[in-house]
């Protein structure tokens, strides 16, 4: 799957009911993602600080998903979705960074054939949540004006 049209038409994105309480939920989740980062790093966890803060950026784009009125079934198709539909709105630092972290925080996680998963350095746990940080506060003014 390469586009956007194709992710629906695999039911990776499913068209539903604009939900805006479960945007807000998806928005505090990101929150909570984020303060758990930050306790994983402060703890010297980069592993577990780097998940957390994909995982903060992930809900962070998918309450944007909820009030627009799609369901994602893959975090590639909400990526996708985000680089379609916010090109104009987002800043491409941020659509970027969560296609960057979603593929780091895949190899972290499962590995494959040619990659295994590595260490995390303590400057990419760092940018991590940096780039979920600002993101989130993105995504909020999005979800709040809109």
């Amino acid at each position: 799957m390469t586009s956007l049209e194709e992710c629906f038409e695999n039911g990776m994105l499913k068209k539903c009911p604009s939900d805006k309480n479960k945007a807000l939920l998806s928005l505090k989740l990101a929150k909570e993602n984020l303060k758990d980062a930050e306790i994983q790093l402060d703890n010297g966890l980069l592993k577990w600080a780097f998940i957390a803060a994909y995982t903060s950026t992930f809900h962070a784009a998918r309450a944007l998903l909820y009030r627009d009125g799609v369901k994602e079934r893959s975090h590639y198709c909400l990526w996708i979705y985000l680089k379609e539909k916010y090109r104009n709105v987002i800043e491409a630092k941020y659509i970027n960074e969560l296609n960057l972290l979603r593929e780091q925080r895949h190899r972290i996680l499962y590995g494959d054939a040619d990659l295994r998963s590595k260490e995390v350095e303590s400057a990419e746990a760092e940018s991590a949540l940096a780039v979920a940080g600002g993101f989130l506060q993105t995504i909020e003014k999005l979800i709040k004006n809109g």
